[in-house]
């Protein structure tokens, strides 16, 4: 059986045991070898975290996956470094050989060192210059083509590579947003599907820059900048800039438009309906992300060519497993390029960890259940918060530009459980994190309520620049889950009274 498919019941339940606390503090979220998110409890222990103090990473069991390297992970690399690696050379290995080429060209152009892929154990590992390693890791966290902490577990432990047939949990996915099952394609990560898109379309326009509409998730903006032409910001998808980029949309100038609706973390929407057009005029392929709010609250394929969809969130909704995936729209005039494309990119349709495919067929099933309750969950805290005379300012798709989020809006569906906002007083910020009884920590989707400083987390080499953006250091982002209304709406107003 799959790592991590079984509920021990000693596991602590963060839906009634939230990790709040400075015991907490590095505990695995959920309580599971293979969780991908970690207990930050305290807006120091997050500022700890990002100066790289000892007292906080010691502290740390696990971490998002793309960020820190899982203990399992850890040991993988170490013991392929005992194999392979002479003096002053460090080893980072991947899932496959072509993400090793890539990687290795990545840090050969940005490093000047030279560097070596080496088979091992079924997986390659990429032998660098001791001084070349931040860079090979730099490419393992943008991308996500990544080892899974299961599949190093299966390394180490000498079990062999799982196999097993996602057929069934691509057809899922497909019937969640109405796709056929043959246009899902599994990767290791959410960000290694974008990854993807993006190597497909620049492939397909070679040497035009690709460009962002709103201010998107961080390596997002990091793929289209360090890869291919380079790319575009458009910061706000407004007024005469957004009337500018659509004429340059409609000139063809460039490879392809990336958007995410409702955008993380500021939860606004963009003009689908005009971006669509432009594209369709220009020639240009339209890529969606619709993790936020998740594929049940929205139908981004009414316009997009193609759709990206982080499954670790809210598909999942365990925060046991991470996975991405890409769904083609047949509609699109760009399909049997991008078919052949993903075909020969993703073979069998998946290039996610079969150990890792099971859990999330398992953790799927129960998806269009638990988004109706986080819908109405997240609606009555944005009321809370919306009536507080503390709060400052409230980002949800209801409220950032709604009309825009109607054009994409399922009959009958919600708005999701994502909600950002700030406090009158940012100098209490930290006081009402620290005070909040939620679990803490980075990533969302998840059946227990998470909450994290965002911005510092996401953007603390870039604060400034995140600030410039509309995207201020004491924004405060909850994932909003399945606990009671009352226990929710109860644990931010006492926390309120600390702003």
């Amino acid at each position: 059986m799959p790592h991590g498919t079984v509920s021990q019941p000693t596991l602590r339940d963060l839906l009634t045991n939230p990790a709040w606390t400075d015991d907490d503090l590095g505990a695995p979220l959920p309580d599971d070898r293979h969780a991908i998110s970690v207990c930050l409890p305290t807006w120091d222990a997050v500022l700890g975290y990002e100066e790289g103090r000892d007292k906080i990473l010691k502290r740390l069991r696990c971490g998002y996956p793309r960020f820190f390297k899982h203990p399992l992970v850890e040991r993988l690399f170490s013991t392929a470094a005992d194999q392979l690696a002479v003096e002053s050379e460090r080893v980072v290995v991947f899932p496959h050989r072509a993400a090793a080429q890539r990687a290795l060209r990545f840090v050969e152009k940005r490093t000047g060192a030279a560097a070596r892929i080496v088979s091992f154990d079924g997986m390659q590992a990429l032998i660098v210059p001791e001084a070349a390693a931040v860079v090979a890791m730099e490419y393992w966290r943008y991308t996500g083509e990544i080892v899974s902490s299961r599949q190093a577990l299966d390394v180490l432990d000498g079990d062999g590579f799982w196999k097993y047939d996602t057929s069934e949990l691509r057809a899922r996915i497909a019937n969640f947003g109405n796709y056929g099952a043959e246009d899902v394609f599994l990767y290791e990560s959410g960000m290694s599907g974008v990854y993807a898109v993006h190597r497909g379309v620049t492939g397909m326009f070679a040497g035009k820059k690709t460009l962002q509409l709103d201010f998107p998730y961080v390596d997002v903006l990091k793929i289209q900048n360090y890869f291919g032409a380079g790319a575009v910001l458009l910061n706000e998808s407004v007024g005469e800039s957004f009337d500018e980029a659509l004429k340059r949309i409609r000139q063809g100038e460039f490879a392809a438009v990336f958007c995410e609706v409702p955008s993380n973390p500021l939860l606004r929407s963009i003009d689908l309906k005009k971006v669509h057009q432009a594209c369709r005029d220009g020639g240009v392929p339209l890529v969606v992300d619709d993790t936020i709010s998740s594929v049940l609250n929205v139908d981004v394929a009414r316009y997009a060519d193609i759709v990206t969809t982080s499954l670790s969130k809210w598909i999942s909704g365990k925060g046991d497993v991470l996975a991405g995936c890409v769904q083609l729209v047949k509609s699109s005039p760009f399909y049997d390029d991008l078919a052949e494309f993903f075909t020969d990119d993703c073979e069998d349709g998946s290039r996610l960890y079969a150990a890792d495919a099971a859990v999330l067929d398992e953790n799927s099933k129960g998806f269009p259940e638990r988004m109706a309750p986080v819908n109405a969950n997240a609606l009555a805290l944005v009321e809370l918060l919306q009536a507080h005379p503390k709060v400052d300012k409230i980002w949800y798709p209801s409220l950032s530009t709604p009309e825009f989020y109607a054009q994409v809006m399922r009959e009958g569906a919600g708005f999701g459980g994502l909600i950002s906002f700030t406090v009158k007083n940012e100098k209490n910020s930290a006081k009402v994190f620290d005070a909040l009884q939620i679990s803490k920590g980075p990533s969302l989707g998840t059946d227990f309520s998470l909450a994290c400083p965002y911005t510092l987390l996401a953007h603390y080499d870039e604060l400034d620049w995140a600030a410039g953006c509309g995207v201020p250091a004491h924004l405060i982002r909850a994932s909003i889950g399945q606990e009671p209304q009352q226990v929710i709406l109860s644990a931010f107003q006492q926390a309120l009274e600390f702003a």
